[in-house]
């Protein structure tokens, strides 16, 4: 399936989403002090069962975001950029985490939030996934999970918008930067499942596949830094 063939708007997906609220999810414990909050604006497979999450927090100090995240040997969190009552994180998380367990059963986790020391984490599962496998899986891997939502709804948003993409493409990335992203995007990178993988795509420029990661990882994060000044 290329990104031509992507699923369209009128086709149907089924949305579960769950309450947790154990502090040792990161997300969680981010949103226990007073005014505290999470939101997931994007989340990116890097391959090898590794993903990029891009969190927005606010009512918390950045630094002490960074100092959590350090007592989770599993999650690699970066500082992307501060705005006036915000700051973007790029966590690269592993299988032990909640939304990453949803991405490799097949599901598109789409709905990561927290607030005042309780998550939520939802996901579209597309009709060639059983939904109850996935909701029986994910709650035997966390017993504390309760589903809230099971509704079936149209196919949701990509995980980049072709606005935000085309936005993305004219601002401040390098020209390297902009030709591989728009490359990984026309290939079906990311598509759900992805079409083509980064080794693939590295092949194709020439590089190695460390070097292509480094370019497409920077373009990624300057493009969700810009969706969530557009927001």
């Amino acid at each position: 399936m290329t990104s031509q063939d992507s699923p369209r708007a009128d086709e149907r997906v089924t949305y579960v989403e769950f309450a947790l609220s154990s502090s040792e999810y990161p997300f969680v414990a981010v949103s226990e002090a007073d005014g505290a909050a999470a939101l997931l604006r994007e989340f990116i497979p890097r391959g090898a069962g590794s993903y990029a999450e891009f969190f927005s927090v606010s009512g918390v100090d950045p630094e002490s975001v960074l100092a959590q995240a350090l007592d989770h040997p599993s999650v690699e969190a970066r500082l992307v950029e501060r705005f006036t009552d915000e700051a973007l994180f790029e966590f690269v998380v592993d299988d032990g985490c909640p939304a990453v367990f949803l991405g490799e059963s097949g599901a598109l986790p789409c709905t990561v939030e927290s607030r005042g020391g309780s998550g939520t984490v939802g996901a579209e599962v597309p009709p060639s996934e059983d939904v109850s496998t996935v909701v029986n899986d994910f709650t035997d891997a966390y017993p504390d999970a309760e589903l809230r939502v099971k509704r079936e709804q149209s196919y949701g948003t990509p995980i980049f918008g072709q606005e935000c993409l085309r936005a993305a493409l004219e601002t401040d990335m390098t020209d390297r930067q902009r030709e591989i992203l728009g490359a990984a995007h026309d290939a079906g990178y990311y598509d759900w499942p992805r079409e083509v993988t980064a080794e693939e795509l590295a092949e194709r420029f020439g590089i190695c596949p460390a070097t292509f990661h480094q370019h497409l990882r920077a373009a990624e994060q300057k493009l969700v830094a810009l969706s969530l000044r557009r927001a």
